[in-house]
C-alpha cells in the first residue's frame, strides 16, 4: 500500500480533514472572541521530525510557526511519551512570535512509535506583563511582556501538571478566559491525535509515513516547477519606513531556488517592534507560496527551494532578551517589502500595495456591568491594492493576517465595556487608478467605563500603500481619540487613558491604485461618485472626468 497513489492521496486528504477538525474544535470551545470570532489562530500536523505535513485554516503567518515550535520541543526533550502535551510561547524557545501566542503541541504514537505531532497556536488575551493585554509600546525587554513558557510539559501522560497550569493562570489578569482558551487548545490537539492514530492503525505506520513523505516531495516538485516560470535574476528594493529607517531586501531567483537576503537592515530595536529569525522566515514563506503555488496546501516540501539570509542582532533577527510584543508590525513590513520588490516582475500574482498593517487595537478597563477586567483585542481590516483589470478588495485583513474576520459589533458590545457607534467604508481620497484600490474602514468605539486604556500599533501611516503603473497611493492608517477637549491622532500609543464617552476612531487605508486614473472608464467613475467612494470634484481632479 505504500506505493499506491490512491491510498496515499486518501491519507493526505485525511490529514487535511484532521487539521480542519482541530481548527473547528478550538474555535467552538474557546472563551475569547479574538479566537472564536477573529480566528487569530492556526492548527497543523507535522511528521515525527517536526516537518509541517498539513495545516488548517486561520492566519497564514501561523502555518510556518508550528513546525518550528515542534522542532524546538524535539531538540529540548528526550522523554516524550503518549498523552504528553507541551506548551511554549517564547520566541527564543520555540514560540516564534510573541508571548500572547500560546503554542500547544502533542506527540502522536502508534504501536509505541512516535509518528506525528498535532499542534495549534492562538493569541491569548492576557499572559501577564507590565500592561493589560500584555502588550505595551513602552516595553524594552521581553521580561516586561508577560509570562515566558520555554517549551514545557503541561500534561504528562494524560495528567495535567496543575502547578504549571496555576502558574499560567496566576499571571493573567483574565485567568478564566485564559484557562478556557488553553483547554480549547488541548481539546484541539487531542482530537487531532485521535484521528491520526486511527489513520495509522487503518493503513499501517509505514504507509502513514510514506504518505507524508510523498506529499512533501510533491510540494517540493510543484514549487520548483513554478519557480522555473518566474523571471530570473537579482531584484533589490530599499524602502523608507514610517519611523525614518530604511529596510532593504535583495531577492535572487534561479531555476532551483529563491534566496531572500535581509542582512543589510537596521540593528534590533531598543523597544518592542523586533522579530525573531523564525518569524522573518515565515514572512518569506508566505510570499514564496503566493508566487509559486498558492492553490495547494502548504507543507515542508513547499518551502525547500526557499533560502532566507538574516543578520543576528538586526531587527529581523533579534537577540534575547529583546522586547518583541509588536513583532507583527515589523513582520508585515518584511512581508510587504518582499511583495513590493517582486510585484513589478510578477504582476499576474501580486497586486499593488494594500493597507499592510495589522493595525492592532487594544482597548480595556473594568467592565461597568460585571466589574471584571476586559480587553478587546482587534486587528483591523483595510483595503487591498488593485490589479490590472480589477479593483482591489475593500475591508479585508492584510495578506499577513489572512483568512480571518473582524469581530461583529454585537459581540464587541456584549463582551466588552464599550459601544460600537460606527463601522463603514473609508471614503477619504487615495487609491485612485485605472483600477481603484479597495476601501479601508472607519470604526468608532465609544467607551463606557470611567477608567479605560488604549494601546495601538499601526504602520503604513506616513509611507502609504504603494501604487503600480501610475496609480495613486493609498490613504494611510491611523487612530484618533476624540475627547471633549479635542482630538488627537496616533499611530503608536501605549496605555492612553480613556474614559466614559471618549471615542476611539480607527481609520484604515485604502489599497493603492493600478494604472493612470485618467484611463478609468467613464461609467466606472460615475459609479464611484454615485456610491460615495469619491466626490465629483475629486473625480474631476484625479480622473479628468
Amino acid at each position: 500500500m505504500q506505493d499506491d497513489p490512491i491510498t496515499l492521496e486518501i491519507i493526505q486528504n485525511s490529514l487535511q480533514a484532521a487539521a480542519d477538525e482541530m481548527f473547528a474544535a478550538m474555535r467552538k470551545t474557546a472563551m475569547s472572541s479574538i479566537i472564536y470570532e477573529v480566528l487569530d489562530m492556526g492548527t497543523g500536523i507535522t511528521d515525527a521530525e517536526g516537518r509541517i505535513a498539513s495545516s488548517g485554516a486561520g492566519i497564514p503567518a501561523f502555518v510556518g510557526v508550528l513546525d518550528k515550535s515542534v522542532q524546538f520541543i524535539l531538540s529540548k526533550h528526550n522523554d516524550i511519551r503518549p498523552g504528553d502535551v507541551f506548551i511554549t510561547n517564547d520566541p527564543w524557545h520555540g514560540g516564534v512570535t510573541h508571548l500572547n501566542d500560546l503554542v500547544l503541541a502533542m506527540p502522536v504514537f502508534s504501536g509505541g512509535q512516535l509518528i506525528a505531532w498535532t499542534a495549534n497556536i492562538a493569541h491569548n488575551s492576557d499572559v501577564g506583563g507590565m500592561a493589560p493585554g500584555s502588550l505595551s509600546g513602552e516595553a524594552t525587554e521581553i521580561f516586561q511582556e508577560g509570562l515566558r513558557l520555554p517549551a514545557v510539559k503541561l500534561i504528562r501522560e494524560g495528567e495535567t501538571d496543575q502547578a504549571v497550569m496555576d502558574i499560567i493562570t496566576c499571571n493573567s489578569r483574565m485567568p478564566d478566559f485564559l484557562l478556557g482558551d488553553v483547554w480549547a487548545a488541548i481539546a484541539s490537539v487531542r482530537i487531532g491525535a485521535k484521528r491520526l492514530e486511527e489513520l495509522a492503525e487503518k493503513y499501517s505506520v509505514a504507509t502513514f509515513a510514506a504518505a507524508m513523505d510523498s506529499f512533501m516531495a510533491f510540494g517540493e516538485k510543484t514549487a520548483k516547477a513554478e519557480l522555473a516560470k518566474l523571471p530570473k535574476g537579482t531584484f533589490e528594493l530599499s524602502e523608507e519606513q514610517d519611523d525614518g529607517r530604511t529596510y532593504n531586501v535583495k531577492i535572487t531567483i534561479t531555476d532551483d531556488d529563491m534566496v531572500v537576503d535581509l542582512r543589510d537592515n537596521p540593528d534590533q530595536d531598543p523597544a518592542c517592534t523586533n522579530t525573531s529569525r523564525d518569524g522573518t522566515i515565515v514572512c518569506a514563506q508566505m510570499v514564496f507560496k503566493s508566487v509559486t503555488d498558492p492553490d495547494t496546501p502548504a507543507n515542508d516540501g513547499s518551502f525547500r527551494p526557499l533560502k532566507v539570509l538574516t543578520r543576528e542582532g538586526s531587527i529581523f533577527h533579534a537577540q534575547e532578551p529583546a522586547a518583541i510584543g509588536f513583532y507583527f508590525e515589523t513582520e508585515v513590513r518584511v512581508y510587504d517589502l518582499i511583495w513590493r520588490c517582486l510585484a513589478p516582475h510578477v504582476p499576474e500574482r501580486l497586486p499593488a500595495g494594500h493597507f499592510s498593517s495589522i493595525c492592532g487595537t487594544f482597548v480595556g478597563g473594568i467592565h461597568p456591568d460585571t466589574g471584571r477586567q476586559y480587553t478587546i483585542i482587534e486587528p483591523q481590516i483595510g483595503g487591498w491594492g488593485a490589479w490590472e483589470g480589477r479593483d482591489g478588495n475593500p475591508c479585508i485583513f492584510s495578506g499577513f493576517h489572512g483568512e480571518t474576520y473582524n469581530t461583529p459589533a454585537e459581540i464587541s458590545e456584549a463582551r466588552n465595556g464599550l459601544f460600537v457607534d460606527r463601522m463603514e467604508l473609508n471614503t477619504q481620497p487615495g487609491g485612485e487608478g485605472q483600477w481603484n484600490g479597495g476601501r479601508g474602514l472607519v470604526l468608532e468605539y465609544r467607551i463606557r467605563t470611567e477608567s479605560g486604556f488604549l494601546t495601538a500599533g499601526y504602520t503604513r501611516a506616513k509611507i502609504k500603500p504603494w501604487s503600480l503603473e501610475g496609480g495613486e497611493e493609498g490613504s494611510g492608517n491611523y487612530v484618533e481619540v476624540i475627547k471633549p477637549e479635542g482630538t488627537e491622532t496616533y499611530t503608536f500609543v501605549s496605555g492612553l487613558d480613556v474614559t466614559t464617552d471618549d471615542v476611539i476612531r480607527v481609520v484604515t487605508s485604502s489599497g493603492a491604485g493600478y494604472g493612470d486614473p485618467r484611463n478609468r472608464d467613464k461609467l466606472a467613475v460615475e459609479a464611484d461618485i454615485k456610491n460615495g467612494f469619491i466626490t465629483a470634484a475629486r473625480a474631476s481632479e484625479i480622473h479628468g472626468a
